[in-house]
């Protein structure tokens, strides 16, 4: 039995490809109910909710884990961490999927590289008055708390949950964008100049993130943007290429 731990789009169609290898049988993690709506459309077992170490290794051992397919978004460095360690404690396979970089592709001048959301922030609230935040709603508290004196455009899921957090940090109907991306270079760059946007903070997400697509807009209104690169993992067996995962299996 395979455990795949999702939350990207990598992981469904990981699920497409293990669907169609009858000699394969697994579970999907996911962590959100909006995950488990998009999951249930491509696999049958689904199990939904934040899975601690320990709760990690209590379902592993009761549902005859033996392999952990790691499929969850670059930024989620500390579900990788306890899976690898659940494999390493329980002696089981651990692959990584994750999405190559394309911070090296990207061709303007107007950016800033940073590792951390504090560092993201000093930036913008140093060079912004109208800031475009592109990264999600996971660390919208920390923002909030590190420019509260800016106007900040957010844009997130349309769920009632990250709604409701958006309002409880204090952002109102003309602070927030909720739409589900990935989004074109246009419908970007319409957001920004609707918003009056003077920089963006996005993360490097990757293609299926539509980050190229953020940043492009970016460039073609001259508009600085700040990116927030992913903490750097030591992952044990990873793999970048959907098609070679899909061979490895």
């Amino acid at each position: 039995m395979i455990l795949v731990l999702g939350g990207t789009s990598d992981s469904l169609e990981i699920c497409n490809i293990l669907n169609k290898k009858k000699d394969l049988s697994y579970k999907l993690s996911v962590t959100t109910s909006y995950g488990e709506d998009l999951a249930k459309k491509h696999a049958k077992d689904v199990v939904t909710g934040k899975l601690s170490k320990e709760d990690m290794i209590t379902f592993i051992k009761q549902n005859n884990i033996n392999k952990i397919i790691d499929a969850t978004h670059p930024y989620a460095v500390e579900v990788s961490k306890n899976a690898i360690e659940c494999a390493n404690e329980l002696n089981i396979e651990y692959l990584r999927y994750e999405r190559n970089s394309l911070i090296n592709e990207i061709n303007y001048k107007n950016k800033y590289i940073v590792s951390s959301i504090e560092e993201a922030c000093d930036i913008a609230r140093e060079k912004g008055k109208n800031i475009f935040i592109g990264t999600g709603s996971k660390n919208l508290p920390e923002i909030v708390d590190y420019i509260p004196d800016k106007n900040l455009i957010v844009r997130v899921l349309p769920t009632a949950e990250v709604i409701t957090s958006c309002e409880s940090l204090g952002l109102n109907a003309d602070n927030i964008i909720a739409m589900k991306g990935p989004f074109s270079q246009g419908i970007n760059e319409e957001f920004y100049r609707h918003y009056d946007v003077d920089i963006v903070i996005t993360k490097e997400s990757g293609i299926n993130g539509g980050f190229l697509e953020k940043v492009n807009a970016c460039k073609t209104l001259n508009i600085p943007v700040v990116i927030i690169t992913r903490q750097k993992m030591d992952y044990p067996n990873v793999v970048n290429d959907i098609k070679e995962l899909e061979h490895l299996l």
